[in-house]
């Protein structure tokens, strides 16, 4: 056989391998939160039908599971070593666990083996190293939010409130003038139950500071003091006072936005991802210029400043790393070096990824986003972001029955303050 023949059958031989990679079939399986047709799932299985046109034999099987089943439903799967290719989590604390049992994949080294790192944004990854006691990146976010209220203009101006409340004294206020022309003050999407910890969380951060939550976790702070109390208290009595209206841990995440923008309520606690729904003329009724932002108002004598804002990642995405291989790469590198752009074009939303081809006419809700990012100095982080899963779980459990009046102040902090130190004692 001739020495050209036999390069060019070895030629044959590669080509004939490449071709059957690309025709190995390879299904992932995909937990989420989010309904197929909403949010990051939409985001994520638009960007994989995009990825199948050229690589057919590539399935995705998703499963949804409700946002307060999420942590249950991982451990019992980290249980039977049966962790899904890719599955919704939350960062912080409970990815400390997946972390230390070598579980998930390092997503920084997966980036850079990939020659992708560039798209991951610097601020995300920060804040999510941060939220990982610094033990790296295994996570991708899918966001970079700030929160706060959210206004509804209409019902403002109804009450005769000139301008957002700056401090809390002021908030107060204004929810009475808000009750007296039949409005009510706030909304929240207390069914499930993380919105309402996050508006307990708001006191909390301007009486304290942002790193109360980390204090207390670490035992530097106790959280029987009276401030903790103080802010149980606080929500506590905004509930009694019906500024949240009747039924409120009934109302759904999504029933509470509707209700925003309707104007049946004045304000609503949200983040920054909140601009897809502002952003949809169909659904926000009150318009592209009728729904308000502002921080969170200080506390008389507390530590919080106006340049302190809540942040975070969003709820992330974790990779199994007993399924991580060479098709599911590929598949990360399609869908996250075009995920920035995607979401930016479609729905005007930040995602903690590089934009390579940044709108120019950007909705007037991300812009208003855009311009409240650059305010931040300080980052703070919700709620929950430091507790283990057991600790989380008892803070979101009980947090309806202290908005329902159904435990005191004092008794919801008892709780939490218990489960932690079980936990700390436990590593």
């Amino acid at each position: 056989m001739s020495k050209r023949i036999s390069v060019l059958l070895a030629v044959l031989v590669v080509f004939a391998g490449l071709a059957g990679a690309q025709a190995k079939a390879k299904t992932i399986s995909f937990l989420s939160i989010w309904p197929e047709a909403n949010d990051n799932s939409k985001l994520i299985l638009d960007l994989t039908k995009e990825y199948q046109a050229t690589h057919p034999n590539f399935k995705l099987d998703f499963e949804l599971v409700d946002t307060n089943s999420l942590q249950q439903k991982v451990k019992v799967l980290l249980a039977s070593d049966d962790l899904p290719d890719v599955f919704a989590y939350e960062s912080g604390t409970p990815i400390l666990e997946l972390i230390e049992a070598g579980k998930i994949v390092d997503i920084e080294k997966a980036f850079k083996d990939l020659g992708i790192s560039e798209y991951l944004d610097a601020g995300a990854v920060s804040l999510l190293k941060r939220l990982a006691s610094n033990k790296g990146l295994y996570d991708l976010p899918l966001g970079m939010n700030i929160e706060g209220l959210w206004y509804n203009k209409a019902d403002f101006t109804k009450a005769g409130i000139k301008a957002p409340p700056a401090t809390w004294d002021e908030l107060m206020t204004d929810c009475e003038k808000l009750k007296k022309v039949g409005i009510q003050p706030f909304t929240a999407g207390g069914k499930d139950k993380w919105p309402l910890s996050r508006v307990l969380n708001m006191y909390v951060m301007r009486k304290l500071g942002v790193d109360a939550m980390e204090k207390g976790v670490a035992g530097k702070i106790s959280f029987s003091d009276p401030a903790f109390i103080e802010s149980a208290k606080v929500v506590q009595d905004m509930a009694k006072k019906g500024y949240f209206g009747t039924g409120i841990t009934t109302v759904d995440y999504a029933t509470a936005a509707d209700t925003l923008f309707s104007g049946k309520a004045a304000m609503l606690y949200n983040g920054s991802w909140f601009a897809e729904n502002l952003n949809d003329s169909k659904r926000n009724v009150a318009g592209p210029e009728g729904i308000g932002f502002f921080n969170i108002p200080l506390v008389k004598g507390g530590a919080g400043k106006m340049d302190d804002y809540s942040m975070n990642c969003g709820t992330i995405l974790c990779l199994s790393k007993a399924k991580y291989d060479a098709a599911t790469a590929d598949w990360v590198k399609y869908v996250f070096t075009r995920m920035g752009d995607k979401a930016m074009k479609d729905y005007g939303a930040v995602k903690g990824y590089k934009v390579t081809n940044a709108k120019t006419d950007l909705p007037g809700y991300t812009k208003l986003i855009q311009a409240e990012l650059k305010k931040a100095k300080t980052a703070g982080l919700w709620f929950e972001a430091n507790f283990d899963s057991k600790t989380s779980q008892v803070a979101q459990d009980n947090i309806q029955a202290l908005f329902l009046g159904m435990i005191t102040p004092e008794q919801y902090w008892k709780d939490i303050d218990s489960a932690n130190k079980e936990y700390q004692a436990s590593k």
